[in-house]
């Protein structure tokens, strides 16, 4: 009888600690895509957090923000560890047949950064080395439209920049505004004019959450409103 009596105990004990927190939201993301997240101080900021504060505050929760790779976002949200994504995700066909998206709240322009001493032009980048982010819309863009190129996926943009840096790579492909951050703080390297494409990020949710997609648009819509979106990117772009 002690036996089934510590039995039950340890299983109640179990169960009571995979019971989620009510009182938490947790939002997933990849925080390696300044401004939109990145690390200060040991915490995760950004963009997306702040407008994730604001969802959070809406809807009475504490913010809870998780960092995994970025192909790794939507298998969280479907199985239930995270109740949305944000990582700068761009709203596309694909996957939308995995996850449902937000309203868009911005409009990404895809560049292209070389090395200083690079002689690449945006006409002549099939037939070169390509670092992209796995999983990303530039994965998928390079992989359509430069089929003479060997494409490089890499989880971290960071792995990236190095590889340019060391002449492993000859181009990225990715958002502007990360992009312009990383040339901030690396010398030697540069953004091509003009944009290779646009899309636009959206804020992903489990399909059929219909109720929190409706509160998070309705924030998302209130911010936009007010130019707080706008706010928060030049905020994290200084």
């Amino acid at each position: 009888m002690k036996r089934y009596l510590l039995f039950g105990l340890v299983l109640l004990l179990m169960l009571t600690g995979c019971k989620k927190n009510e009182n938490q939201i947790v939002m997933v993301t990849e925080a390696g895509f300044a401004p939109y997240e990145y690390y200060e101080n040991g915490e995760i900021v950004g963009v997306d957090i702040d407008i994730a504060k604001e969802i959070a505050d809406y809807l009475g929760k504490e913010l809870v923000v998780k960092d995994v790779a970025f192909d790794s976002i939507i298998n969280e949200i479907n199985s239930g560890k995270a109740s949305f994504g944000a990582a700068g995700m761009s709203i596309t066909p694909e996957r939308l047949l995995e996850v449902d998206f937000s309203i868009e709240y911005v409009v990404s322009n895809q560049v292209v950064m070389v090395r200083d001493d690079s002689d690449i032009t945006k006409d002549k980048i099939n037939g070169k080395k390509i670092a992209v982010q796995l999983g990303s819309v530039a994965d998928s863009y390079a992989e359509d439209n430069y089929k003479d190129s060997e494409i490089v996926r890499q989880k971290k943009y960071l792995s990236m920049v190095e590889d340019l840096k060391a002449k492993k790579v000859d181009l990225i492909i990715m958002d502007n505004l990360p992009a312009m951050e990383i040339v901030k703080e690396n010398s030697g390297l540069k953004i091509l004019d003009g944009y290779l494409f646009s899309d636009s990020y959206g804020i992903a949710v489990k399909k059929g959450n219909t109720e929190l997609l409706n509160d998070i648009n309705t924030v998302l819509r209130r911010l936009m409103d007010e130019g707080k979106i706008e706010e928060y990117i030049i905020n994290h772009s200084e």
